[in-house]
């Protein structure tokens, strides 16, 4: 069993952006990853590697190979041109797995529209060995997610889960794990809760440190076995700003090495339950 556990963009999300005063760039991230111990580092909704050279690419390829790291890449919506030029990145840096989302509403193509799109994919994924894993979010229920990967009916093409991205959409987080775990390629991992807003006037929906908000970490575990199944896990955050890029970016590095600890914790527990499972006898 292979450990593919490691962080993207999204759990250095403020650490990166005009927020803070240096920004963190892509050779940097990369090296918190190494430092952090991950094996594997997610490239997510992060503009500049849509400009970058050939040069630049290899030099992050290079980079991430010298630290151990494999790399994935990750981007929305299901137009071809848009995907194709994906791949090309992916290929350039040596990705095996291209997270997207199939986006609904107004001036997107419609689902018919894009299962031909990502049909015509196929050949191209086969070809590239490339797995596309199409992310979990509240303007497409799950359960029409799961019909869509079904009916590309194709190995490389799977889910992206990530419950708490439902949660909006009215649906319970268990409920999302249990449609999607067997088809998901890959594994966004972020606590989240609700808090009551000033006044008590609603709610707020909010990233929360892993093990203190609402997302069962063993459960996902137990129906994705992302270790027995090769599914890479992504730790991201939802961290609300704090008030300054200090304490902003101490408490997200804080809830980063919270996370990959917690995540090593419950793989290793099982791990546990696995082979004491297998060490029954079998009384048939």
């Amino acid at each position: 069993m292979t450990m593919a556990l490691g962080i993207g963009t999204y759990a250095l999300f403020w650490e990166w952006s005009e927020a803070v005063e240096r920004p963190l760039d892509l050779a940097g991230m990369l090296e918190r990853a190494g430092d952090l111990g991950c094996g594997v580092f997610q490239v997510c909704d992060y503009p500049p590697i849509e400009t970058m050279s050939a040069d630049q690419l290899e030099d992050v390829r290079q980079q991430a190979s010298d630290l151990g790291l494999a790399l994935e890449l990750g981007t929305r919506g299901t137009r071809p041109d848009h995907l194709n030029g994906y791949l090309d990145i992916a290929e350039a840096l040596g990705v095996r797995l291209l997270r997207s989302m199939v986006r609904v509403g107004p001036g997107e193509p419609t689902l018919d529209e894009s299962l031909a799109a990502v049909r015509g994919l196929l050949p191209r994924l086969h070809e590239d060995g490339v797995s596309l894993a199409l992310e979990t979010y509240e303007q497409l229920p799950s359960a029409r997610l799961v019909r869509f990967v079904a009916d590309v009916d194709d190995p490389r093409v799977g889910i992206c889960l990530d419950p708490a991205n439902c949660v909006a959409g009215l649906e319970l987080p268990g409920d999302v794990i249990d449609r999607c775990a067997p088809y998901t390629l890959n594994l966004h991992v972020k606590d989240f809760a609700f808090t009551r807003r000033d006044g008590w006037v609603g709610f707020t929906l909010a990233g929360a440190a892993m093990g203190e908000g609402l997302l069962d970490l063993g459960a996902e575990l137990s129906a994705v076995r992302p270790l027995e199944r090769g599914i890479s896990m992504i730790v991201e955050h939802w961290l609300t700003w704090q008030g300054d890029p200090r304490t902003t970016v101490a408490m997200e590095r804080r809830w980063t090495r919270q996370t990959l600890a917690r995540v090593r914790s419950g793989l290793g527990d099982h791990i546990e339950e696995t082979i004491e499972d297998e060490g029954e006898p079998n009384h048939e």
